[in-house]
């Protein structure tokens, strides 16, 4: 059922969150956008950042954040994950959640080590990836996701869009905790669209793995090129490629958001 205690129950169109499983969508979109020659992947995120920009310290002078490494998780940055925010609160625009001020209730996202010297894992710098993506194009992470990566694969029942438009509210699962009591409010907010934005329902992830799988076996090109699709699932640090864990032959991503657990 979509709610614990409620007789509905769930279909093959009920979204979920997707948690996690946002990231390797982000890093497609992105990725979309570097070979359309908009990002460079190995470029100082701060020469196309107009809005917001990486505070520079100590590390930065060494090394610069790029995308390669935000989307492999070595950029050095902070944040590990985000709570979310429940029905009612107020919701900070991305550059208050780089850099932790209010309505905003995680730390602000910073480089607390050299650039590529370490792999730790960050959702702020999927964020910094988001904002990004809205500065290059001029348009909303969600469109762009959507237009770049959701549409072309058929992914016609998962969205960034955040809050959840009203319209689906009547088709989205709660979330649960470990105890089974549903989340107040049924489910959280996440304006950090990158890292954990994605409302999604197991089919269209299958869509997704079959397009990446087809991809890489150079029989489609809807969302990238059979080389782009082979640099995403190479192994750049310890198991972690461009936005997808890689094992061996296989590729995937895990998700925990306030009520939701998800594997892909």
């Amino acid at each position: 059922v979509a709610e614990a205690g409620d007789p509905c129950a769930i279909t093959p169109e009920t979204r979920f969150q997707a948690a996690s499983i946002s990231k390797p969508v982000a890093a497609m979109t992105v990725l979309r956008l570097v070979e359309a020659g908009r990002l460079d992947l190995d470029e100082d995120v701060n020469e196309k950042l107009t809005s917001w920009h990486v505070p520079e310290n100590e590390h930065t002078v060494v090394e610069k954040v790029t995308l390669r490494r935000i989307l492999t998780h070595t950029a050095g940055l902070g944040v590990h994950g985000f709570p979310g925010y429940a029905p009612g609160e107020p919701l900070p625009t991305v550059p208050q959640i780089l850099d932790g001020e209010d309505p905003a209730n995680t730390d602000a996202v910073r480089v607390s080590a050299v650039p590529g010297s370490r792999w730790s894992y960050s959702g702020g710098g999927y964020t910094i990836a988001q904002h990004l993506v809205e500065d290059v194009t001029g348009d909303a992470f969600a469109d762009v996701a959507r237009e770049l990566v959701l549409a072309p694969i058929g992914m016609t029942h998962s969205t960034f869009d955040q809050p959840l438009p009203e319209e689906l509210r009547s088709v989205a699962a709660s979330g649960h905790r470990s105890d089974r009591f549903i989340v107040p409010g049924k489910y959280h907010t996440y304006p950090e669209l990158a890292a954990a934005g994605m409302w999604t329902t197991p089919s269209d992830l299958a869509k997704l793995v079959i397009e990446v799988s087809d991809s890489h076996a150079g029989r489609s090109n809807r969302v990238l090129s059979q080389a782009m699709t082979r640099e995403m699932l190479t192994p750049e640090s310890g198991s972690n490629g461009l936005g997808y864990g890689v094992h061996g032959a296989t590729f995937g991503h895990g998700g925990s958001n306030e009520g939701f657990l998800s594997d892909l």
